[in-house]
């Protein structure tokens, strides 16, 4: 290689040399310098003819690289180094939360948190209730998974909004994955927490990026009418099973003529009910601004708001009412929820096994099952389940935010931590939901302590209003779930996604319709597997712009220029399109690589094959602005290539070697 002229040296602004750089034969081209200023550095070329450089050797900059005992060597000041950082005060600060506001926490903040927490309280029982029906599980195991959480979340929850408990998606998920079994249930709620934890340890809460918005919207909208079927039997009164949506109709419909008309006169009356108490937060009396209200018509807003907000309790206390008036020596007017064991449940480590159970006949009802046999049943569940309670808690996050950066990782430690705490008080996987953190913000939450509030509102429900559960009807609970996730199904994103980009369609119905007619873990598997082929696709169809350029002295040239990285499914497809503008043009052609940040060997090998094409035809390929991780990639594979970073030399060589027949 070519001794560099002792003047042309590398410089910053205050003219230190950049230290372990080695600089090659080049043409003019710019480097920024430490301090940010930009230098010219002008090397002689090494061709004869052509200005420029090429060959193998001939490159821009190259560090000089650490060999591999040295980089070994360095793991363990890294590894010290990690620890350190580790135990700083800034790191205890962004994963334990509440050393943040609780030092800044005061009265305005405790009136706010304490009218918030006891009206999602009032929303999270009924729910809670409801909810465990579509897991399958008795009716206690809602509340059970609905405090504990809460107070978990105060310490490591940075949302102020979320409220952590069951959810109507993580319980059908539930349900698929225990099929109501509750010892399975409660172990999935720790095996969940579990994985959910060692992902925000690990810095995974990227993955639910590979989750996108059309396919979220599918699997809500598809999980939406699956959880409104399964809530249809309690609706009439009739028995029907089913995983799938097909499933569950196809039972109703065998069983609709056992319809109770006392069951289905409850929940339609209370369906209509519930959407019209929905509307009651909407109206106002008296002006618009409240500033200008007079104190009556505050009161009736608050009023109304409070009552809309509070619908569901007011309509499980109204129905419990009723089905306690109408009930009479063991005959039951609805079908109710029945006993619900009094008290806080024990705390205990999950179980790990399901023992077996025997009618009196001796008849097994339900066989033993190890821990192997539940991990294996569980299966693929333990990672939808924490992905999609992610995604749960990110959308109720993202919602509130006001524009501040939400941190995916602490809110996988955060849920994490609830929910393993949860199963040590036999509750099944919970996260937060977007209904409970709409009516938390609407509340004016200041801080996650609202979080106690509901938390110790459920405890007083355990404790004393339990023997009162039994009277409330299935009926009222069902209208509950459907009246809410009614307004699940995203029919609005369809509009806009179909002006927007009418492809994006295509992964959205699909994950749809997938999971409907399949188990839910399939079907979000089938919408993320159509995701990964469209990005597959684009990777290996990149367009490329062609623009037909003239030197200053007229020589005319085409210009190409990809729109990204060179990778082994798109070489080929690139190869194919600039030999054909080639062969079509039959002038000097250039490949812009601006746009292009990576390559592999499979592209430097087909740009080899590029090369020697267009050498063969005696007709010039040059190469503009290529990186130099690009061009290490092409320096490895010995590539002989021809690369410019200055319009004006670029525009010499061509005249040049179009003048004297250069061959590139």
């Amino acid at each position: 290689m070519p001794a560099v002229p002792a003047g042309n040296q590398v410089r910053t602004s205050s003219d230190t040399q950049l230290d372990k750089v080695q600089i090659k034969s080049a043409s003019v081209y710019n480097i920024h310098g430490l301090s940010g200023s930009q230098h010219s550095l002008s090397v002689p070329p090494i061709h004869k003819d052509v200005v420029g450089y090429r060959g193998s050797n001939e490159f821009i900059l190259t560090d000089d690289k650490q060999s591999t005992m040295d980089q070994i060597k360095a793991i363990g000041p890294w590894a010290r180094r990690k620890c350190k950082n580790m135990c700083r005060r800034k790191i205890l600060y962004k994963r334990v939360p509440v050393l943040n506001w609780l030092p800044k926490y005061n009265m305005d903040d405790a009136v706010g948190d304490l009218v918030a927490g006891i009206t999602v309280g009032l929303t999270v029982i009924p729910q809670a209730l409801a909810y465990s029906s579509i897991a399958g599980l008795p009716a206690a195991y809602g509340l059970y998974g609905s405090f504990v959480g809460c107070f978990v979340y105060i310490l490591l929850g940075s949302c102020k909004d979320v409220p952590m408990g069951p959810t109507a998606i993580a319980s059908l998920l539930t349900f698929q994955a225990c099929d109501g079994v509750w010892q399975r249930a409660v172990l999935l709620c720790f095996l969940t927490g579990l994985i959910e934890l060692l992902m925000g340890l690990f810095g995974l809460g990227f993955l639910i990026d590979f989750v996108s918005g059309p396919v979220s919207s599918g699997f809500t909208s598809a999980v939406s009418l699956i959880i409104l079927s399964s809530q249809v039997k309690d609706l009439l009164g009739i028995a029907a099973k089913g995983n799938t949506f097909i499933e569950q109709w196809s039972s109703i419909i065998d069983d609709i003529h056992n319809t109770q008309v006392g069951d289905a006169l409850m929940g339609f009356i209370c369906i209509v009910v519930l959407l019209l108490m929905r509307l009651l937060p909407r109206i106002k009396v008296g002006p618009p601004d409240a500033c200008d209200q007079s104190v009556a018509q505050k009161i009736i807003n608050k009023s109304l708001w409070l009552i809309g907000t509070a619908r569901n309790a007011i309509i499980v206390v109204v129905c419990g009412g009723i089905g306690a008036a109408f009930y009479e020596n063991g005959k039951e007017p609805f079908r109710m929820i029945g006993e619900v064991p009094s008290g806080l449940p024990s705390v205990q480590a999950p179980p790990f096994s399901v023992p077996e159970v025997r009618d009196a006949n001796g008849t097994i009802i339900q066989e033993y099952e190890g821990f192997g046999d539940l991990l294996q049943g569980l299966g693929s569940m333990l990672i939808v389940i924490p992905l999609i309670a992610l995604l749960e808690n990110i959308a109720i996050c993202k919602a509130f935010a006001d524009g501040k950066p939400v941190d995916a990782t602490q809110e996988l430690i955060a849920i994490g931590v609830s929910n393993i705490a949860n199963s040590f008080v036999q509750g099944y996987p919970g996260t937060g939901a977007l209904s409970r953190g709409a009516v938390n913000n609407a509340s004016g939450v200041r801080t996650p302590f609202g979080g106690l509030y509901t938390g110790l509102l459920v405890i007083l429900a355990l404790l004393f209003f339990t023997p009162y559960f039994f009277y409330i009807p299935r009926a009222a609970l069902a209208a509950i779930i459907i009246a809410a996730v009614i307004f699940m199904i995203e029919v609005r994103v369809v509009k806009p996604m179909w002006r927007s980009k009418k492809t994006d369609l295509i992964p959205g119905i699909a994950t749809f319709i997938a999971c409907l007619a399949l188990p839910l873990e399939y079907g979000i598997l089938v919408g993320i597997g159509l995701n990964i082929l469209f990005i597959l696709y684009h990777a290996a169809r990149p367009k490329i712009h062609m623009d037909q350029a003239v030197t200053p002295c007229g020589v005319k040239y085409l210009m190409l220029t990809p729109d990204r990285c060179l990778i082994f499914p798109s070489v080929d497809y690139v190869r194919n399109l600039i030999n054909k503008h080639g062969l079509k043009s039959q002038i000097p052609v250039v490949i812009d690589c601006t746009h292009i940040y990576g390559a592999d060997f499979t592209a430097a090998q087909v740009i080899d094959t590029l090369i020697k094409d267009f050498k063969s035809r005696n007709q010039l390929l040059l190469f503009l602005n290529l990186k130099p991780s690009v061009g290490n990639v092409f320096e490895g594979a010995d590539l002989e290539y021809r690369v410019f970073y200055d319009f004006e030399q670029l525009d010499k060589a061509i005249r040049e070697c179009r003048r004297k027949s250069i061959p590139a």
